[in-house]
Order: structure tokens, then sequence, then C-alpha cells
């Protein structure tokens, strides 16, 4: 494996260029994934039956408190990759698991935001507005869950092998991740919950 040291180490090596160019088509396929949910979620957002709006149903204090947790975990995963980039395996460690903590935490409110949304009667079952909610929330919400374990396994995997070439550019890639989540969180945040309580 040759490695090219004039450049970062996760694009040190042909593999490396290859796998990160493979996961930029990937995030093709899932920006496909969310737009879609988007263009179910604004065809049904009206279409409440007799169940509630989403003016009745949303609170802006925890979603206020889920963006700014994941706003904050996409500075942090970025002072990771910066870390590493210097060669400080113990800041970037840091910072990758203050990453977590903060995508821990999200996950947190959004489990107690769903089972708000049960108590006041807002199920898959009760609408095709909340069915698309639901679903669209969902789905960011597993992806939030697979990224912390992902992330998990790849800090188990530096503490143990170090910053290589392997290492930071997996390290890349879940940063790239992690900020593809965020700017879908954007999303929801701006078009489904300010929208919707207007």
């Amino acid at each position: 494996m040759k490695v090219d040291n004039s450049l970062p180490l996760e694009y040190s090596t042909e593999e490396n260029n290859l796998k990160i160019l493979g996961f930029w088509i990937f995030l093709g396929a899932e920006i496909m994934l969310f737009a879609t949910l988007f263009a179910a979620y604004f065809t049904l957002e009206n279409r409440i039956g007799n169940g509630p709006s989403g003016a009745e149903i949303f609170e802006i204090t925890p979603v206020l408190v889920e963006t700014f947790l994941l706003l904050s975990s996409s500075f942090t995963i970025g002072l990771a990759i910066h870390a590493m980039r210097l060669g400080k395996k113990k800041a970037m460690m840091t910072f990758f698991s203050i990453t977590l903590l903060l995508g821990a935490g999200f996950l947190g409110f959004e489990i107690y935001e769903f089972i708000h949304y049960v108590h006041v009667g807002a199920t898959l079952q009760t609408s095709a507005f909340t069915a698309a909610l639901l679903t669209t929330l969902g789905t960011h919400g597993l992806h939030v869950t697979l990224g912390l374990f992902w992330g998990l396994f790849i800090l188990m995997q530096i503490k143990k092998r170090g910053l290589t070439p392997e290492t930071a550019n997996k390290s890349f890639i879940f940063s790239l991740y992690w900020h593809f989540l965020d700017i879908v969180w954007i999303f929801i945040f701006s078009f489904i919950y300010l929208k919707g309580m207007m």
C-alpha cells in the first residue's frame, strides 16, 4: 500500500480516495431517500383527519434543544478531524467522544418527543400527516442511532491501532455522514417544525 505523506492521512492512499468517493455516492442515495420522505411529508402535511395538526403537537423547547445538541456535535466532529490531521490522537478521541455524547443527548430528546406524540394521540395510525411525520423523524433518528454505534467502533479501533491511514479514513467518512445528518436536521427543523408551528 503506497502512502502519500503530502496528503492528509485520510486521503493518503489510493484505496482511501476510492472509499471517500464511494461514500459520496452513497450520500447521493441518502439524499434521494430523505428527498422522498420530505416530498411525502409535504404532500400529506394537511391531511390530519381527526388527528392533531403540527401546530397542536409541536413543542419548541425540545426541538431547540435537539437542534443545539446536533449542531454542536457537528462542530465537535469538525474539531476531531482537525485534531486528527494534526496527529493529536488524545484530542481527536476527546472531540469524537463529545460528538457521540451530544448525539446520544439528541436521541434522548427525540425519544421523549415520540413518547409525547403517542401521549397526545399522534401515532402512525392517527392520520396521513402523523404517519409521514413519524416516518421522517424516525428515519433520521435511526440514522443517528446507527451513527452512534459506528462512531463507537471507530473510537475503539483508534484506541487500539492509533491514527493510521485506515482509521483516519474511517473517521473522515464518519464525519461526512454526521455532517449530512446535521444538514437533514436543519431541513426538518425549518420545514417541518417551524413551518408546522405557524
